[in-house]
Formats: structure tokens, C-alpha cells, sequence
């Protein structure tokens, strides 16, 4: 029986038939995105909240179960960061404050464009955003991949972020485990829009992990542990926001539970057996795939607000091809993450067999 809940429109929302095919969808989904979150520190949800509405979760439900989802999966990975250093916790705790604030500020405007334009306009909203930040960002990420492959001597600390640091605006702090010393303001700023995504798409790691890192100039590593911790506020704040409106599904969110935690385990023990490098690519890559697959969702939308003219047969192939290239990048994405761990491990046992076969 389909999922309902009550907004404060007073209108019955069904979300969708749990089938046995769909909860193994959804299981799956948080699978992908358990991987991928405690790899990058980010990937997960803005892989999950599309890939939900691909199976024909309401987006503002497939945000709002994903936030919740967010809050627990957070509470792991950043325990699994911080055990191996990765979590700056003065840096997260200077940025909770602001990223409450803009989850507060999304959650607001999500609300009233569902009331406003209903489902559509919702789904609509969230796709345009994920499509022109996803396509800027992994834009900016391949051409960083590329100039560092250039240069291989440069240091990993770009230039940007080394302006950044001699900007004395006070006050200015110094982030121990970060090992960078910025003005607390471009930290607001950035936990802000962190927050601001969040809420509006159920992830703002993909915004503030390479903020972190490209702007402020912390390791990847710590920037994804942080980001980690950082999700457990953004994640409780929007999700009992939501709730209180009747958009969030503790069956979607059960099913993200059962296969994200598993996956969330793999990912962070990867991100030391893998170059910093590497976990930029698999970033970009994940990335990119998905502002293509929500591009070729945004005519479907357009045709039921009637903003556009297209055909059924149109827009359910342009359904497939988002479908398969969500999944796909997805896919990808692990696949490579576990190739990378299968050659560290590979080299690995090459450098312990030599080095005993040395000692004899």
C-alpha cells in the first residue's frame, strides 16, 4: 500500500507502492550511496535523492526521507573518520550555526513552491539546481584533475585557497587537523550554501566538500570526514522539519538504512588506500553522470507544469536514458573505487613479499 502523509494544505500524499522489486531498488539505491558518501564524503545523496525520483518518489519526499536517512548513516561515518583523523571537529562546530540556517532557509522555499506548483514544480526546482551546479562543479573538478596532471609538482594546495588564507578578515582561526588558518567568514559562507542544498536537494556535501577543499584549502580526506559530521545537524534540522509537514517515509528511509550502512563502511576505509587524486576523479565522475540524468528528467516536468509541448514517447525515452545514466555513473563510480582498493592491496602484498624475500 502506497506511503501517505498529510501537508498542511491538508491534501493526501501517496508516495509509492512498495513493491518487493521497489524496496530492493531502494536498498540498492542506498547501497550505491552508502559507497560512495564514505568515499567522497558527499557522493551518496545527490545520487540517492534523483534515483529515488526515478522510481517515482515525489522529489520534496525522496529529499525529506533522505535527510533522515542522512542524519544516522552521518553518525557512522563521521565516528569512522574521525577514528582514523579525518573529522576537524573546531571547524565543524564553527560551521553548524550557519548551516542550520540555511537548511532552515531551503526547507522554507521547498515548501512553498510544492504548495505553490505542486509536484512538478518541485521536481522541477530540484533538477534545475542539481543540473547547473553538478555540471559547473565536475566542470571545475576534471579541469583541477587535468592541471594537476600537467604538473605533478605543484602543491596540492591551489592557489586560490592560499589567496583566501592571507585575506585577514577577523576573526581569523586557526583549524588544527585541517592545518589551515582562514578567516571564520569565508567558513560561514560556505557552511551557508552547504546548508542551502541540504534542505533543498537532500545533500549539500558536493558543494562543501570541494568548497572546503578548493577554497580553504583542506586535505580531501578531512573535508569529506567533516562534511560527515556536518551532515548529522543539517540532517536532523531538515528532516524534523519535514516530518512536521508530512513529507518524510520511514519505509524509504528503513530500506536507505539497510543497504547504506553497508556500503558507507567500504567507502571510508577506501579513501586511505586511494590518492587524493583518484577520490577527485571518481568525485567528477559521479558527479557529472548525475547532472546528465537530471537533465534528461526536466522536459517531463516541464510538460506536466505546461511549460512545454513534448510527446509520451519523447519524455519516457528521455526517462530511460536518465534512469541508466543515474545508475550508470553510479555504478562506475564504485567500480572503480573498489578497483583502486583492489591494486593498493595488490601493490601491497607485492612490496610484503619482496621485502621478506629481501630479508632472507
Amino acid at each position: 500500500m502506497a506511503g501517505e502523509a498529510v501537508n498542511l494544505a491538508g491534501e493526501v500524499m501517496k508516495f509509492i507502492d512498495l513493491s518487493p522489486e521497489t524496496a530492493l531498488s531502494v536498498a540498492g539505491i542506498g547501497f550505491l550511496g552508502g559507497v560512495l558518501s564514505g568515499f567522497l564524503g558527499s557522493g551518496g545523496a545527490f545520487v540517492m535523492t534523483p534515483a529515488m525520483m526515478a522510481l517515482g518518489i515525489p522529489g520534496i519526499a525522496a529529499v525529506s526521507s533522505n535527510l533522515a536517512h542522512k542524519f544516522g548513516k552521518a553518525i557512522v561515518g563521521s565516528k569512522k573518520h574521525a577514528k582514523m583523523g579525518n573529522v576537524d571537529a573546531r571547524l565543524g562546530i564553527c560551521m553548524i550555526i550557519f548551516l542550520l540556517l540555511g537548511v532552515n532557509l531551503a526547507v522554507k522555499l521547498q515548501e512553498t513552491i510544492y504548495s505553490t506548483l505542486g509536484k512538478a514544480g518541485s521536481n522541477l526546482y530540484i533538477s534545475i539546481v542539481f543540473v547547473v551546479l553538478l555540471s559547473g562543479l565536475s566542470i571545475f573538478i576534471i579541469k583541477d584533475i587535468v592541471e594537476s596532471g600537467k604538473n605533478p609538482s605543484c602543491k596540492s594546495r591551489n592557489t586560490l585557497a592560499d589567496k583566501i588564507s592571507k585575506i585577514n578578515i577577523p576573526p581569523m582561526i586557526h583549524f588544527k587537523v585541517a592545518n589551515v588558518r582562514v578567516s571564520l567568514w569565508f567558513v560561514a559562507l560556505i557552511a551557508l550554501a552547504t546548508g542551502w542544498l541540504a534542505g533543498t536537494v537532500g545533500v549539500g556535501g558536493f558543494v562543501g566538500v570541494p568548497a572546503m577543499i578548493y577554497l580553504l584549502g583542506i586535505p580531501t580526506t578531512v573535508a569529506a570526514g567533516t562534511e560527515l559530521f556536518l551532515a548529522i545537524f543539517s540532517g536532523a534540522s531538515g528532516a524534523f522539519q519535514y516530518a512536521l509537514h508530512g513529507f518524510v517515509d520511514i519505509r524509504i528511509v528503513l530500506l536507505l538504512y539497510l543497504g547504506s550502512l553497508l556500503g558507507l563502511n567500504i567507502g571510508a576505509n577506501a579513501t586511505k588506500m586511494v590518492a587524493e587524486h583518484k577520490i577527485k576523479l571518481v568525485m567528477a565522475v559521479v558527479i557529472f553522470m548525475s547532472a546528465v540524468s537530471r537533465a534528461f528528467a526536466i522536459p517531463k516536468y516541464m510538460v506536466d507544469l505546461e511549460m512545454a509541448n513534448f510527446s509520451t514517447a519523447f519524455t519516457n525515452v528521455l526517462d530511460m536514458a536518465a534512469a541508466i545514466s543515474l545508475y550508470g555513473g553510479s555504478i562506475v563510480g564504485v567500480i572503480m573505487i573498489i578497483g583502486y582498493v583492489v591494486k593498493f592491496k595488490r601493490n601491497s602484498k607485492v612490496d610484503t613479499n619482496y621485502a621478506q624475500s629481501s630479508g632472507h
